[in-house]
């Protein structure tokens, strides 16, 4: 898809081309946002099995399966084989994970090496443990490999879980807490696996030590200032340029754990009925699942934040879910019912819809039908483009959401321990393969490979772009080419766009008419609506090549067979 997805896919076939694995870069622009980790996982699928959209989701996917399979074991060793079984379970088939998975971020792997680290801290702690010092190499690991994937939050989150941990339970003081957590030599451990690359980034990208606290365009202070003052600290206070990004209100943020962790979001008031006293393993890992939660929670709280930047702690309230399930009781038996009524009257209102949209037409693309808002701040913000005419185009998603539904309604009419948590299972694995269907319907809406496509299979000519690369960002990876990009210093490659040496890829309108009479080829790809303006700038020069899901492809020359 654009945007990020794409862009992740991009900068590590850029390293494994470029055969720099020290700086990203998109459109040869340096690119000093994000950690490398994820970009070397994906560039060692390649190398492995070659360039494709598939294999660059590889470890993304595995890293979900990977998650789940720990939460699973953390739970039997905290809570018997039936609660893990049912910590995984609920993992595995909540809303939240398969949704923010769909895209190409590192939360998912950054949230497996939490809980991991989370893991090994109390098996470390654990007078009954027979490797503890194990289990404390584990956990500094975990720590190092997070501050690959997301930075400081990549240790603050498990420490800072941990520390509040100890401080609830009086261990903070002991010397016997520390004998066990090995702090001095951990600290080594991370600082061996994380310094490495931020030394390295540092060097390649002067001036190494710049410390100003402002923040503002056409400025340049090299790698370190922008990674941790721009993009940790003034981030963290709002207060980063550019202000490419958007904030999730408190509330909702809090609020919409009930979505991300639906269905088994219903059992949630159950937790509270569990014992949280650190009198034995069980009661030690609920306490800590609940700092875990809580610290991240917290922490977002007062910075600005996305939906799924809380994903860190989902494992922690799968386990507590997954207790609480196994331990039944009234309050699971009262969640089923309300399930049971949910998933009843969401299932009738998916037919109905279904059947209401029939006979209605379903030319071309969904992007003829929507009403794009624009309003993306909320990861489903896009929900707010669909109408009536669009759902034509969805009949067959919606016909087997409605169908998952209403088993999970079915199976959860009577209650049976023995069969309602596997069908509400059952109605998750059907309702993603819905989610699914739906994600192909959108591709030529959310994705430029139709319009990549086109022009690989076109004359040779040069590729603009038109706005910022985010925008269309798929068509660079599937044409694997470089672009100008017109009016496209912004958002994400403006800090990089002044550095020493970065190349002279933004164009401007003037710029733009120039090269488009020239004998050169060139190809622009742009949105539909922005057509009167390009007939503007080009004259009568201007071919439509192709268009797909409310965009297009433009260039300047007649091309073989009939021009549209």
């Amino acid at each position: 898809m654009d945007d990020v997805d794409a862009v992740q896919a991009q900068i590590a076939r850029n390293m494994l081309t470029s055969g720099d694995w020290v700086t990203a870069r998109l459109d040869g622009v340096i690119y000093l946002e994000k950690a490398p980790l994820i970009y070397w996982m994906i560039a060692g699928c390649y190398k492995l099995l070659g360039v494709s959209d598939w294999v660059a989701r590889l470890p993304v996917a595995l890293s979900a399966i990977a998650l789940c399979l720990l939460t699973a074991l953390f739970g039997a060793w905290a809570f018997g084989k039936r609660a893990g079984l049912f910590a995984g379970l609920s993992l595995s088939t909540c809303a939240g994970l398969f949704l923010f998975t769909r895209i190409q971020i590192p939360d998912v792997m950054l949230t497996a090496t939490t809980a991991l680290a989370m893991w090994a801290f109390l098996r470390a702690l654990d007078e009954h443990e027979v490797h503890p010092r194990l289990w404390a190499v584990t956990m500094a690991v975990c720590l190092g490999l997070g501050l690959l994937l997301k930075s400081l939050i990549g240790a603050l989150f498990p420490i800072g879980a941990g520390a509040l941990y100890l401080l609830v339970t009086g261990q903070f003081l002991a010397a016997r807490t520390w004998r066990r957590l090995r702090p001095f030599s951990g600290a080594l451990i991370v600082l061996l696996i994380a310094v490495p690359w931020h030394v390295m980034a540092a060097i390649r990208n002067p001036p190494v030590f710049d410390f100003t606290m402002h923040s503002a365009p056409g400025e340049y202070h090299g790698f370190l200032w922008f990674f941790f003052i721009n993009e940790q600290l003034l981030r963290f206070l709002n207060l980063r340029y550019p202000r490419d990004y958007n904030t999730v209100p408190r509330v909702w943020f809090w609020l919409f754990h009930f979505v991300w962790l639906f269905p088994w979001s219903v059992y949630l008031p159950a937790t509270a009925r569990l014992s949280y006293r650190p009198l034995d393993r069980a009661g030690r890992t609920r306490l800590l699942a609940l700092c875990w939660t809580g610290f991240v929670l917290v922490f977002f709280t007062f910075s600005t934040t996305q939906e799924y930047y809380s994903m860190p702690c989902y494992p922690a309230l799968a386990l507590l879910l997954g207790s609480a399930i196994a331990t039944g009781g009234k309050w699971i038996r009262g969640g089923t019912r309300v399930l049971c009524a949910i998933t009843a009257i969401a299932g009738i209102v998916c037919f109905t819809l279904a059947v209401a949209v029939w006979n209605y037409p379903a030319p071309g693309d969904i992007s003829r039908v929507l009403n794009t808002t624009g309003n993306y701040t909320l990861s489903l913000g896009h929900m707010a483009d669909l109408t009536l005419p669009s759902l034509a185009y969805l009949r067959v998603p919606l016909l087997v959401a409605a169908f998952a539904l209403l088993i999970g309604a079915a199976g959860t009419l009577r209650i049976d321990a023995r069969r309602e948590f596997v069908a509400i299972a059952l109605m998750m694995v059907l309702f993603f393969q819905a989610a699914r269907m739906a994600l192909v319907v959108f591709d030529p809406y959310m994705s430029s490979r139709p319009l990549a496509d086109a022009m690989l299979h076109s004359p040779p000519g040069k590729l603009i772009v038109d706005h910022h690369y985010y925008t269309f960002s798929s068509v660079f990876f599937y044409t694997g080419e470089n672009a100008l990009l017109l009016n496209g210093r912004r958002n994400n490659l403006v800090y990089g766009s002044y550095a020493p040496g970065a190349p002279d890829v933004f164009i401007d309108d003037a710029e733009f008419a120039r090269l488009w009479q020239a004998a050169q080829r060139y190809y622009v790809v742009a949105e539909d609506k922005t057509l009167p303006r390009f007939r503007t700038l080009a004259g009568n020069a201007l071919v439509i090549a192709a268009r797909s899901g409310g965009k297009m492809l433009l260039t300047n020359h007649p091309l073989p067979g009939p021009a549209q």
